[in-house]
């Protein structure tokens, strides 16, 4: 018991006692306000407003300056856990230093992003760690741990995962469903998320737009099922950004707001982020579903319940215990020196020659070209730069100015018209810096363009602009002073943004050839849709709140002053070496929203460094992206390859530091990078088994392999020991470093069975690593300690994770193609054995293979069915090893639609009819003779629109 008068403001109480206490001193109407984002204060109660959600990916995101560290996937390419868990630690206390002094700065981070990087070509890929589940896991609790800080009780901040579940694809992304199989759930996908939960730094997830075997995330009977059971901690779960109002308006999957927000609430969403600032809307549904009986008050209860307990953790209600309070850590000299050294660690040498390291000597001249020469990009998730180091800065500070040439190398144009030259007009400088978002905005996307200054207008002169291709044919326009041509609300044209950027771009433009005019074209503006048009009062794209059509659009000619490729020439025939900088805007090629179609080099780009080749052969390629290129002409033809994601405010730094030799570097590959489009599966293929995705299952032959790079030292890998300790393996060996500097080397661990191309298995897989710093000639011993468990898999046969009896391989190395010694330990133990059909039956979901079909929603609550992919193309399932003992004498199938469905197995066939059952979840079964005996793989092909849910077998002999 406590004397306090208000018992939830009692510390020496535990946490659950007074949240309890809490909840029971509010109101139905203040209980239901506190399940939107922004929860109103209960002034009568002393509690303040809360808000769910400050985005801190890769450093405080969207509330002005931070301290900016490389994307999140060039976090992942440090391999470095130690490393990143100091980044969370300083962006944590980032947080907290803001807060201290903007109360629009949120506690709870939605950060960091687990979704496994399968597929290249996902416009977000940059916000991810890895294609690989443990090392995604791994980072993700490095980052999260930092992010939380180690107090017993309360917590830094409060991460919340991104995105559950599957989610892999901008292109209809809110409304597209991923069909995930049993294995590729349990063993992928759930895993990124599982181990993070597990550690115990993890405050919730943020469920993803899209649907899963066609049910919404939203609505996933996993955020119970699975997430809730990792742990005993209460997660809170927060809708992403109108989902809750896609259940109705985008995906249809509900009637009405009211069915759809109760259902969400039933599954285990706790806070929903809708509808802006206003909650009005959000909680009147909320109001209304419990009105009709949808919701109960408990319902409502338990989502409160958890997220008083994410206040009681921060430290809402303890300020004078909170060990964060006080917090003031921000831009120090340590951050500063930390966003360095992650940038750093990011770098990946790809390829070397003997070319680097260039050292600085007297006399060398270096030119630095390209379009990412002199820029430090920053994308959607970014704060705002404090500090900037460009790649030409870097190096030049490193090497000295008067030893570095450059040049951008955009093309140099005039656009002609019939009324003369288009032209900037005087004194559009920015005033105050200009600077996008530089005061923070809870929501960056309603941040609008520049209104006071004057739209272009044409003359006889014109204004010389540097064009862009970024690839695809989109352009963007600057001018000599550093201003983007950009369109604000009001449809005029005028050069005005410092960068791209937006959650609609508005400095993207495209050429449409115009018949009837050589070399004639319109431009067209991406972000609106809009033509421009050069009147008197200026360049638009809209007018009278219209956007102007392709009939009423000016048409240009383009009149090249110099290509770019011919003053990268020019530079790089004048130096001794050449670094080109080549790579990717994050607002434009592959963002949010947006997917790539391509893995290759813009076209512009890709002729920049073969001029420098060309000019010159000691040429470098330093890619910046925040994805893989297919390069294979500059793998084949340059001494020298570089990859680093966007490094952030210390990014040209850096890069400079490793060109110069004063770092080695020993990033890897964090996802594999393919030769060409032709080895990527579909974006919208989500079984990483059938279709052999990432390295796990990856046939071909890779431009450079999962974990793969280099360094300015070599290492050797000596007296590998493996065996089994108990629950665990204990593996050690030794890494000496054999060269001639103090370098880094990642030793990596995969295990795979032997007999693992038999048995659709990865062909190796990654289950521990350790960066660590040698000088030369020294050696160290590394121990690892792998679970039992990351030998085994999912079996679809008995429904749980299953380590087979057997032989595995340990595989230790420098990346997954670079293996340098081999052990194998033997496990003992009984072999989990066929299928037990005539108990079990067979879940339709749990098939060893297929061909041509999709996984749907059984019910919308829970259950998964299977349905031809394609109308009108047959569907096929296979289920290895089933049996049927000393015989079955009927089938029975759980079926909705209508169609047939044929089962074959032991020579036998039945044919079942399936007449139309009056739509998708109106189930019936449907029954036939069927007299399999003994194992046999069991064939299944769907005809119609069948879905099939269940087969059940009858024992031969059993009553009927």
């Amino acid at each position: 018991m406590t004397d306090h008068p208000l018992p939830f403001r009692d510390p020496r109480l535990p946490f659950a006692a007074r949240v309890d206490d809490l909840l029971g001193r509010l109101t139905p109407e203040e209980r239901i306000a506190m399940l939107h984002q922004f929860a109103p204060a209960v002034e009568r109660l002393g509690v303040g407003p809360f808000r769910t959600g400050q985005e801190a990916l890769h450093g405080v995101a969207w509330m002005g300056p931070a301290t900016v560290f490389p994307q999140a996937v060039g976090l992942g390419a440090t391999w470095n856990g130690e490393l990143v868990r100091r980044v969370g630690e300083a962006v944590g206390d980032e947080v907290r230093a803001k807060r201290a002094t903007d109360d629009r700065v949120g506690l709870n981070v939605w950060a960091p992003t687990v979704n496994l990087l399968r597929h290249p070509l996902w416009g977000r890929g940059e916000e991810g760690y890895s294609e690989d589940p443990a090392l995604t896991s791994a980072i993700a609790v490095a980052y999260t741990r930092g992010l939380r800080g180690d107090h017993p009780d309360y917590w830094r901040t409060a991460p919340v995962l991104k995105h559950w579940l599957a989610h892999n694809n901008e292109t209809d992304r809110d409304t597209a469903s991923s069909s995930v199989r049993p294995r590729v759930l349990h063993e992928y996908d759930l895993r990124a998320f599982r181990d993070a939960v597990r550690a115990g730094a993890v405050a919730g997830v943020m469920p993803a737009y899209n649907l899963v075997n066609g049910r919404p995330n939203h609505v996933s009977p996993l955020l119970e099922q699975q997430l809730r059971g990792w742990t005993d901690q209460p997660l809170v779960v927060c809708s992403d950004a109108g989902a809750p109002s896609n259940l109705v308006d985008s995906e249809h999957y509900f009637d009405t707001h009211e069915e759809a927000t109760a259902a969400s609430l039933k599954a285990g969403v706790d806070s929903f982020t809708d509808h802006g600032q206003d909650s009005s809307v959000m909680t009147g549904r909320i109001r209304g579903a419990l009105d009709k009986g949808l919701l109960t008050q408990d319902d409502i209860d338990t989502a409160v319940r958890r997220l008083l307990a994410l206040r009681f953790a921060l430290g809402e209600f303890d300020p004078e215990l909170d060990p964060y309070a006080a917090t003031d850590a921000f831009d120090t000299p340590g951050h500063r020196a930390l966003a360095q050294e992650a940038a750093e660690q990011a770098v990946v040498l790809l390829k070397n020659d003997g070319l680097l390291p260039l050292a600085p000597e007297e006399g060398r001249t270096v030119a630095v070209v390209g379009l990412l020469a002199d820029a430090c990009k920053l994308d959607w998730y970014s704060g705002t730069l404090i500090h900037r180091s460009t790649p030409l800065d870097g190096i030049r500070e490193r090497y000295g100015a008067g030893r570095v040439l450059y040049a951008e190398g955009t093309d140099r144009v005039l656009l002609a018209c019939d009324g003369g030259r288009l032209r900037v007009p005087e004194n559009t400088a920015p005033a105050d810096g200009g600077t996008r978002g530089a005061e923070g905005a809870l929501d960056p996307a309603l941040l609008a363009g520049r209104t006071d200054l004057p739209p272009l207008t044409c003359d006889a002169t014109g204004t010389e602009l540097s064009v862009v291709d970024w690839g695809d044919g989109v352009l963007t326009f600057r001018t000599d002073e550093g201003l983007y041509l950009s369109v604000a609300d009001d449809g005029y044209v005028r050069a005005s943004a410092e960068e791209p950027g937006g959650w609609v771009v508005q400095e993207t433009f495209r050429r449409e050839a115009v018949e009837g005019h050589a070399g004639g074209h319109r431009l067209l503006h991406i972000g609106t849709g809009g033509y421009v048009s050069v009147a008197a009062d200026g360049a638009k794209v809209a007018a009278g709140g219209e956007k102007i059509s392709a009939a009423g659009a000016t048409v240009f000619e383009t009149v090249t002053v110099e290509r770019g490729e011919d003053a990268v020439a020019r530079v790089a025939e004048a130096a001794d070496t050449v670094i080109v900088v080549a790579g990717n805007d994050p607002h434009i090629n592959g963002r949010e929203t947006e997917d790539r179609t391509t893995l290759a080099l813009p076209a512009q780009q890709d002729r920049l460094w073969r001029a420098a080749r060309a000019a010159n052969p000691r040429t470098v390629l330093a890619l910046t992206s925040a994805y893989p290129y297919a390069v294979p002409d500059a793998a084949a033809e340059l001494p020298a390859l570089l990859w680093t994601a966007h490094g952030g405010q210390a990014a040209g730094t850096a890069l400079a530091r490793v060109l110069a030799g004063d770092v080695s570097p020993a990033g890897r590959l964090p996802q594999t990078w393919y030769a060409a489009d032709t080895d990527l599966p579909g974006l919208f293929d989500y079984d990483v088994i059938g279709s052999r995705q990432t390295y796990l299952y990856f046939e071909g032959i890779p431009l450079y392999p999962f974990g793969h790079g280099l360094g300015y030292s070599e290492f050797g890998y000596t007296d590998i020991e493996a065996g089994p300790d108990g629950d665990q393996l204990r593996i050690s060996l030794t890494v000496t470093n054999e060269g001639p500097v103090p370098a880094d080397e990642v030793a990596q661990i995969y295990v795979r069975a032997a007999d693992a191309a038999s048995r659709d298995l990865p062909g190796r897989k990654l289950v521990a690593h350790r960066r660590l710093h040698l000088a030369p000639g020294a050696s160290e011993r590394l121990e690892f300690l792998v679970p039992v468990e990351e030998l085994g898999h999912w079996s679809v046969a008995h429904g749980r994770w299953a380590v087979e009896p057997g032989t595995y391989d340990i595989l230790a190395g420098a990346s997954s193609a670079d293996i340098r010694l081999t052990a194998s330990v033997t496990l003992d133990g009984l072999p989990s054995g066929p299928r037990p059909v005539l108990e079990h039956g067979l879940e339709a979901a749990a098939y060893d293979t297929q061909q041509g079909t999709e996984i749907v929603d059984r019910t919308k609550r829970d259950g998964d069915a299977v349905t031809p992919a394609a109308d009108g193309t047959p569907g096929e399932l296979l289920f290895r090893a089933c049996d049927f003992g000393d015989g079955a004498a009927r089938l029975t199938l759980a079926v909705s639609g209508g169609g047939s469905v044929t089962v074959e197995a032991d020579g036998r066939t039945a044919e079942v009819p399936v007449p139309a059952t009056g739509g998708p979840y109106a189930y019936t079964t449907a029954e036939a003779g069927f007299t399999p005996r003994g194992v046999h793989d069991v064939r299944v092909t769907l005809h119609g629109t069948v879905r099939l849910a269940h087969l059940g077998f009858t024992r031969a002999g059993a009553a009927q």
